[in-house]
């Protein structure tokens, strides 16, 4: 079965960033445009009465009444009786998404020592938690240890699952194959395809920052009208969202903070490069930094970092006039000197209507972030919610 889900509040999107359209408009895009509007409404508002359906999709009561008898068919939507407290006319019949009958599967592959994956409810809740050693494992062996780790987590699983979302290092491309990893040795992996046939479920794979991105924004109570979610692991990678949608960029490959080059003749880097951010600012590279060092000049070190961080930061603070910018990874090296830094310098490096208002903190949620956003690409993929 495919469906998917995303949670928290609904942003309005653009219909399209161009003044032509680029492909004709079929009926069948017509059906799921309001198939995913009846389930974004449900998911995000609850229990609704079809009347209340149709003005809130401005969707008409014979085509709401039709959706909805689809929805329920497929076992996504169930009658829940009718609405408390109502004393005047014809009860209205509420229909609510039975978000307690299916369950999704999500992996985090950030970390290139330990593979993490979770099985969660459909608003974001944790069933059960696992995680597994990689082992130095890289290209092929790493596909097939991910095959045998999502098929544990799916066996696991209390109630029917209605797909895989990943998140991964590198350049993903729309179709969830990871185009470039260096850190995994994957180069051109159909990573959600093999997977799919392996597993018989629908598979999402995106950027892992971007993925967190999206958990942010759904679960996490972030703003989706200017975001930035940078994730700092093995490596340091960046999700954005601006006016509600997640920027893909030419070739899926925006967000690549990691990869530019901030230290002339720096250290070399996974990418073939050297001097990247990911030299300074991942979180080898910060232990490194502070090992052996007392307290205060462990925070010199950290907040020189966090300076080099805020050079990156602020021409793609400014050009997108960004209102958030979360950190993803160990607070006790991220938290403190280094944030405030980035902050400072930032503020520094662009104009007061920009700067004055930018917040730099912490992810809310903390080592979840890509889960719950892997969660999400389940949910968006399979039931068209965000």
């Amino acid at each position: 079965m495919t469906t998917a889900v995303t949670g928290r509040e609904a942003p309005r999107r653009r219909l399209s960033a161009g003044l032509r359209p680029t492909a004709k408009v079929l009926p069948e895009h017509a059906r799921a445009h309001n198939r995913s509007l009846v389930l974004q409404h449900l998911f995000h508002e609850g229990p609704t009465s079809r009347a209340d359906l149709a003005r809130a999709t401005s969707l008409t009561r014979v085509t709401i009444s039709d959706l909805v008898a689809v929805l329920m068919a497929e076992g996504l939507v169930e009658e829940l009786g009718v609405r408390p407290g109502q004393r005047v006319g014809k009860p209205a019949m509420l229909v609510g998404m039975r978000t307690s009958a299916y369950q999704v599967v999500a992996v985090d592959l950030t970390d290139d020592e330990v593979v993490r994956g979770a099985v969660m409810t459909l608003t974001g809740d944790l069933v059960l938690r696992r995680d597994l050693p990689v082992d130095g494992r890289t290209g092929t062996e790493l596909v097939d240890l991910l095959t045998r780790f999502c098929r544990g987590l799916v066996a696991a699983a209390s109630q029917p699952v209605i797909g895989v979302g990943i998140g991964s290092p590198g350049v993903v491309d729309s179709a969830g194959r990871v185009v470039e990893a260096p850190n995994r040795r994957w180069y051109d992996v159909p990573l959600a395809e093999t997977l799919t046939d392996r597993l018989g479920l629908a598979v999402h794979v995106a950027n892992d920052a971007n993925t967190a991105a999206l958990g942010e924004f759904t679960f996490g109570g972030a703003s989706g009208s200017g975001l930035l979610v940078l994730t700092v692991g093995e490596g340091v990678g960046a999700g954005i969202m601006v006016d509600g949608a997640r920027v893909r960029g030419h070739g899926d490959a925006a967000g690549e903070l990691g990869h530019v080059t901030v230290v002339d003749h720096g250290d070399p880097c996974a990418c073939g490069r050297r001097g990247c951010l990911e030299t300074v600012l991942s979180v080898p590279a910060l232990r490194r930094a502070v090992d052996g060092l007392d307290t205060e000049a462990a925070d010199a070190a950290l907040a020189s970092v966090g300076r080099t961080l805020g050079v990156a930061l602020a021409p793609v603070v400014s050009a997108l006039n960004l209102a958030e910018v979360l950190i993803s990874g160990p607070a006790d090296l991220l938290d403190g000197p280094l944030r405030e830094a980035a902050l400072e310098t930032v503020r520094e490096r662009t104009m007061p209507v920009i700067g004055s208002g930018l917040q730099v903190r912490m992810a809310t949620l903390d080592e979840d972030v890509v889960l719950a956003g892997a969660a999400v690409l389940v949910l968006s993929g399979q039931l068209g919610v965000s």
